[in-house]
């Protein structure tokens, strides 16, 4: 008997976009491949992570979770030269370390408690920690966010003053996206 690895799930959004805090304004269309070791809190992350970070040269990896060494999510250039790596998740110290050294900007969006970030960081040797910035959902509003989310959706999504605003087919949902620092940790 042959076993077959199972392929990814295409989920299709139509985000209205109003980045309030941000000034951005824009009709996304996107299809984002979850792969099959993928639960719905990192998807909704990453897709989350591209909405707040939408600009110019914005790109989800080519390999998704199955290329290690690509960050979920890269901001490039016209030229190709990598202007924001953006990590999805909790990632190591070490992969953090080398981020900063590849990219002049650093952004991480986790879907988990940021203080298994902090604690990675302490001790560690990360170049530039000061400039990574760190943002934290609310697993409570991914889970229900996840639960009215279906393979193809709407959005709306209004970001204003670190609130999000999610309206899906008719219904509103809301949570906090919180900023975190990890350098201050190291310093404690």
């Amino acid at each position: 008997m042959t076993s077959v690895a199972p392929s990814a799930t295409v989920f299709h959004f139509k985000i209205e976009l109003s980045d309030v805090d941000r000034g951005v304004y824009q009709q996304l269309d996107l299809r984002v491949a979850r792969h099959p070791s993928e639960n719905m809190r990192y998807l909704l992350t990453r897709v989350l992570a591209f909405c707040l970070c939408h600009d110019d040269g914005i790109a989800f990896s080519k390999g998704g979770l199955s290329s290690p060494d690509e960050p979920a999510l890269t901001i490039r250039d016209l030229q190709g030269n990598l202007r924001a790596w953006i990590e999805v998740g909790t990632p190591s110290a070490e992969r953090l370390h080398k981020a900063s050294k590849a990219a002049p900007r650093v952004i991480v969006f986790t879907h988990n408690d940021p203080e298994l970030l902090k604690k990675s960081a302490r001790g560690a040797t990360i170049h530039k920690v000061e400039a990574i910035t760190v943002w934290a959902f609310e697993p409570a509003f991914l889970d229900v966010l996840a639960a009215a989310t279906e393979r193809t959706s709407g959005w709306q999504l209004v970001h204003t003053e670190g609130q999000l605003y999610v309206t899906i087919d008719g219904t509103s949902f809301s949570g906090v996206v919180t900023g975190h620092s990890l350098a201050a940790e190291r310093a404690g």
